[in-house]
């Protein structure tokens, strides 16, 4: 590799890309950054135009995909996949062949991967053919699970992993979205959160309350036999409507 290592971020999300700039500025100084992008086709153009070596694809891009687009490196860049926390992902990853990033990055995490960069920066690129299969085969095993939930707050992006929240509770504009320690509103709806939900977790209990089993303390009912539901750590109960009290006929 001649003169300075050049990059190409690839990011759907401004805040996560700036974010991921940022840190590789203050980590990396050396590493020039050719182009910052926000989708797969342009990550494809820039690739064409700048040849960099080394690429950071986020993996679920929307329309083509950071797997898509490592498809099309051909061996002419390092590539660097960045993906929320994910253990699909992570055991593509075993290989060594290709590194990835959990986002948010950390310092911590990144510095690692720069160090890796550059001891991989003086070697061809490796065949990463391998590592996009059992992407491909394991993203398809998902079935299009959601695996994080990306809330603003303020002029910060938060990814919640899906886990963690306790219960999704909408009104009229938005969703809350409430774990252990934080609440935040999405402007998702509930039923479009269900196509994405695994069913066997996270159960219906009102037309605008979903909430995750494993979260539930307990159901109690009312001498009118209206059934609700107590969360752990949390002083307030969510109200079961009657289309749903089936699923708390042995509780």
């Amino acid at each position: 590799m001649a003169g300075m290592p050049t990059a190409i971020i690839a990011e759907d999300e401004p805040i996560l890309r700036e974010q991921l700039e940022a840190k590789l500025a203050r980590l990396w100084p050396e590493l020039e950054i050719v182009a910052s992008v926000e989708d797969g086709e342009a990550a494809l153009e820039a690739l064409e135009a700048r040849a960099p070596d080394f690429m950071f694809l986020d993996i679920q891009m929307p329309e083509i995909s950071g797997v898509d687009v490592a498809r099309r490196v051909g061996g002419r860049s390092h590539v660097v996949f960045v993906t929320a926390y994910d253990q699909y992902a992570i055991q593509a990853f075993e290989t060594g062949a290709v590194d990835y990033i959990l986002k948010p990055a950390t310092d911590e995490r990144l510095s690692v991967t720069v160090e890796r960069l550059k001891r991989k920066a003086a070697s061809p690129p490796a065949n990463i053919d391998a590592v996009i299969a059992k992407l491909v085969e394991q993203a398809q095993g998902r079935r299009g699970r959601l695996q994080w939930i990306k809330a603003t707050m303020g002029q910060n992006l938060r990814l919640i992993p899906v886990a963690d929240v306790l219960f999704f509770q909408s009104d009229e504009k938005y969703t809350r979205v409430v774990s252990a320690d934080s609440e935040a509103l999405i402007k998702t709806p509930i039923r479009e959160l269900l196509d994405g939900l695994d069913p066997a977790v996270f159960w219906q209990i009102h037309r605008s309350t979903v909430v995750n089993v494993n979260a539930i303390a307990g159901v109690t009912r009312d001498f009118r036999g209206q059934a609700r539901v107590k969360i752990k750590g949390k002083d307030e109960s969510l109200v079961v409507s009657r289309v749903y009290s089936h699923l708390f006929k042995q509780m």
